[in-house]
């Protein structure tokens, strides 16, 4: 199944030109949903802290409430979080008295191509010791919706005294062999041993994506925008998805290579073997409560690929909610974000969940 992709290695000076100038058209493709007035509608926030490779972003909300802290996917840019006041959870948060921050992760550079999980977790530390100093010294809960989700819980396993509790949203956690269909792809896919120190350009992680579960990645957004149709709203939330889908950004080399063999091919998190700053990490570290909410119509992170996770933790306060999916959403796996069921029916389950914990 490897010779489905161009190239071998995955990646050689050549192929990473064309990938970097595929992001630039995908992004100028984007710009052309915008001028249709389709772009992002996001919330006002500020710069709180910054490093190298990411910012945290305040959004404000009420001081003496409950903190979120939520953790973005590096491969895509935030603003699925935030996509209009319509499907926005951190309008939605900030509503019920929530106080918001977002760890936004900057695209990745020829300087930055060497981070990997390890710096990444350092910058969840930063900007948690920075929210806890500016709310006094009180815990934030973490927020992650799939890739980001996976960094939350890992944080979590590295220091759950930091944080009051963490919501998963459609977030894999467990990568064994029949796991879900897309990790089995992906690894017969992928080859071990990607480059470690380039940026991994957006477009080839969405090649890769969509040529390891093409229902997912291909033919259901076709089918969702027919379902569309007739849905005014539905079809402007799915073309809003769809410009955000086309905003590519490059993830660090060596967060790529670590994240396919680490987890994917290797499943060490689950395994309990995951070694960061010097430590072993696995469910059995995570002891702050957790809430997972999973797709059932998602094929990146079904429940099999998070109930065994859950199973093993080492905390009593961990619980899986299942979400049906619904049209309107573009890609299911966007679902918990953007749907119209998920706002009216899981979201207050986490804000419930937050409180019962405040």
């Amino acid at each position: 199944m490897n010779n489905l992709l161009p190239m071998d290695p995955i990646l050689t000076a050549f192929n990473q030109a064309q990938f970097e100038f595929g992001d630039l058209c995908r992004r100028f493709q984007g710009y052309a949903f915008e001028a249709l007035g389709l772009g992002p509608n996001e919330s006002s926030y500020r710069i709180a802290a910054s490093g190298t490779f990411w910012r945290l972003r305040d959004y404000g909300g009420q001081t003496g409430g409950p903190s979120v802290l939520i953790i973005a996917a590096p491969i895509k840019r935030p603003y699925i979080w935030d996509l209009c006041p319509s499907v926005s959870v951190i309008r939605l948060c900030m509503q019920h008295g929530v106080r918001v921050h977002l760890l936004d992760w900057l695209p990745a550079t020829p300087a930055t191509g060497n981070n990997g999980l390890r710096e990444h977790m350092d910058a969840i530390r930063r900007c948690v010791g920075e929210i806890a100093d500016e709310i006094g010294n009180a815990k934030p809960y973490l927020f992650g919706h799939s890739l980001g989700g996976t960094l939350a819980a890992m944080f979590g396993a590295l220091a759950s005294e930091a944080v009051r509790g963490i919501a998963l949203l459609g977030a894999p956690l467990c990568f064994k062999p029949a796991a879900s269909r897309f990790r089995d792809s992906l690894v017969s896919l992928v080859p071990s041993g990607l480059p470690d120190g380039m940026p991994c350009p957006g477009s080839l992680l969405s090649s890769v994506s969509a040529l390891a579960s093409p229902e997912t990645f291909i033919w259901s957004r076709f089918a969702d925008a027919a379902f569309s149709l007739a849905d005014g709203h539905g079809l402007e939330i799915h073309g809003r998805v769809e410009r955000w889908a086309l905003d590519e950004a490059p993830l660090p080399g060596r967060l790529a290579h670590q994240l396919v063999d680490w987890l994917y091919r290797e499943d060490r998190f689950c395994r309990g073997v995951l070694a960061i700053g010097g430590r072993s990490l696995g469910p059995q570290s995570v002891a702050a409560p957790m809430l997972a909410i999973v797709n059932t119509a998602d094929d990146v992170a079904p429940r099999g690929s998070i109930e065994p996770f859950v199973e093993a933790m080492g905390t009593s306060d961990a619980r899986i909610v299942e979400y049906p999916g619904e049209t309107g959403v573009s890609l299911q796996h966007l679902g918990l974000l953007i749907g119209q069921a998920a706002r009216a029916q899981v979201w207050p389950k986490i804000l419930s969940w937050m409180s019962a914990r405040a």
